[in-house]
């Protein structure tokens, strides 16, 4: 194997003991190359654009900027880059949101170093991969939202006004108040706010 069959990778998570072991682990048999590790998401964005990885993998649940996030804003760079997102909770709605975000692999967080370097191959090399144990939690998609709900919801959970969801999601104010009024109803909840912690909570957004 030469330095260039050798798969470069940015390793994101804000667990330092996980994330220090899986930088020894998963260059144990040569293949794999750690060029840079990231405890947050701001990192990740950073370390992706100055590195330009083969392959990102990055935890979702993390403080401050979440994998999703960090995923987002990478994609508005680095359109193709590959991703493999870990999670320690497949809730319903997330494994949907990853993959229009284009995340090409998704595992649990439990899984062995092994089989995630073996995904990391695979993701390099075009394929997509989603773990067993995800997929049978995530298909279970019970929610009543649509997806013009689901994004206003999820911009009010992010804090911002109704101008301000109506200026990200180009669409009118009263258009915005409309959608968080349905889902307010859909979620049995009195304001935006307790619509958009739902559902959160329950793994809608």
């Amino acid at each position: 194997m030469t330095a260039d069959d050798v798969i470069r990778v940015v390793l994101v998570d804000d667990e330092h003991l996980l994330r220090s072991a899986l930088a020894i682990l998963l260059p144990s048999d040569g293949t794999i190359e750690i060029v840079a590790e990231a405890a947050d998401g701001a990192a990740a964005v950073a370390a992706t654009l100055r590195f330009t990885p083969d392959v990102v993998v990055i935890d979702l649940e993390m403080p401050e900027m979440d994998g999703l996030e960090a995923v987002a804003r990478i994609k508005e760079h680095i359109p193709d880059q590959p991703v493999l997102m870990l999670t320690r909770h497949a809730r319903p709605g997330v494994l949907r949101r990853a993959l229009g975000l284009g995340v090409r692999g998704f595992l649990s967080k439990n899984t062995e170093p092994e089989e995630i370097a073996v995904v990391i191959r695979e993701i390099s090399a075009g394929g997509r991969w989603i773990g067993r144990d995800v997929l049978e939690v995530s298909v279970v998609d019970d929610s009543p939202l649509t997806d013009r709900e689901t994004d206003v919801l999820r911009a009010a959970y992010g804090g911002y006004s109704v101008k301000e969801i109506a200026r990200t999601l180009h669409l009118a104010p009263g258009t915005v108040r409309n959608y968080l009024s349905s889902a307010m109803q859909k979620t049995g909840t009195s304001t935006r706010y307790r619509a958009a912690h739902l559902a959160a909570d329950r793994g809608w957004l």
